[in-house]
């Protein structure tokens, strides 16, 4: 039975929900008992509905360490800034129909409650089918085109040798980035494609596009060293705001900090062209705690498998 949690290397669901949790507590006792019951869930087994990332605050607050966990800070450069949001947890629930979602959800809230409260919910989806089988960003663009394949997405995006407790987690990185789409509207077909670096109708990347476009700033075998990371973002909508949701997984932060650097133009003050119609606007990190014998191993928080199982009686 796997280690790793299903859905750092599963494919996006047609569905998905990201719900934010902050802490109300900073009773031990309490915060355990409720992620006992969080890790107690029947849709945490086999990882399919429902992923878990534990923010730095929450393992604080438990008097634990996870090497290698911490929060996002603030970026500014070149204009721009990169905002951090922290959270104490997140948790990615994934299904074909959105009604299961809302009651998966409140059963969240319920284990939850109340050292952890829920402070933001990012519905999403699947849209489109690019020219390589992945889903499509809300631009039309193919998202994840780059992203390393069996023992090389293993080798990106989990932690392995570390030990039980750490051996088949994985560091998160999400962010918001909302779009807009007035000013990518006014461009045309061919400065869409140069801005990102690719052809949108057949996902063929550009030989003359300019150092400032996406994919040569975010070009993962071009750093020393490589930086890859594994993404599992899905396009988001609320209201008359849309974007992307932008989920990077790693063995560590390093490769999505070092990509991220020097999209913002931190390395040489060329800014990532992506930058004219998007912009984050929040950032946070996670770990995901690994698996074991189908329950979500909290070890190394200090949660003990029988806390989990008592959870249950």
């Amino acid at each position: 039975m796997s280690l790793v949690q299903n859905a750092v290397l599963a494919d996006v669901p047609p569905v998905g929900c990201y719900v934010f949790f902050d802490l109300t507590s900073r009773e031990t006792a309490q915060v355990r008992q409720s992620l006992a019951r969080l890790a107690a869930l029947p849709e945490l087994a086999g990882g399919q509905q429902l992923l878990v990332g534990v923010g730095s605050e929450l393992v604080q607050v438990l008097g634990a360490q996870v090497p290698g966990l911490h929060n996002f800070e603030t970026i500014t450069g070149a204009g721009l800034s990169v905002p951090g949001t922290p959270s104490a947890l997140l948790c990615w629930l994934r299904g074909h129909d959105r009604g299961d979602l809302v009651h998966l959800t409140r059963r969240l809230q319920q284990a939850l409650a109340p050292a952890l409260r829920m402070t933001q919910v990012v519905e999403a989806f699947r849209h489109g089918r690019g020219p390589n089988g992945h889903g499509r960003d809300l631009t039309g663009y193919e998202d994840g085109t780059e992203n390393p394949q069996d023992d090389a997405a293993l080798d990106a995006a989990v932690l392995q040798g570390a030990g039980p407790g750490l051996t088949g987690s994985s560091f998160m990185a999400v962010q918001q980035w909302l779009h807009d789409f007035d000013a990518f509207e006014t461009m045309t077909d061919q400065a869409r494609d140069q801005m990102m670096g690719r052809r949108r109708s057949d996902n063929e990347e550009l030989e003359d596009a300019p150092d400032s476009a996406h994919v040569k700033r975010a070009a993962q075998e071009s750093f020393e060293p490589e930086a890859f990371v594994l993404r599992r973002s899905m396009p988001w909508a609320a209201g008359a705001q849309s974007g992307l949701m932008f989920v990077a997984f790693g063995k560590s932060f390093d490769a999505f900090e070092a990509i991220l650097q020097r999209m913002v133009g931190l390395d040489d003050g060329l800014v990532d062209a992506l930058f004219g119609i998007s912009r984050p606007i929040s950032s946070a990190y996670f770990w995901c705690p690994p698996m074991l014998g189908g329950r979500l191993d909290m070890r190394q928080l200090g949660l003990s498998l029988k806390e989990s199982s008592d959870a249950l009686a």
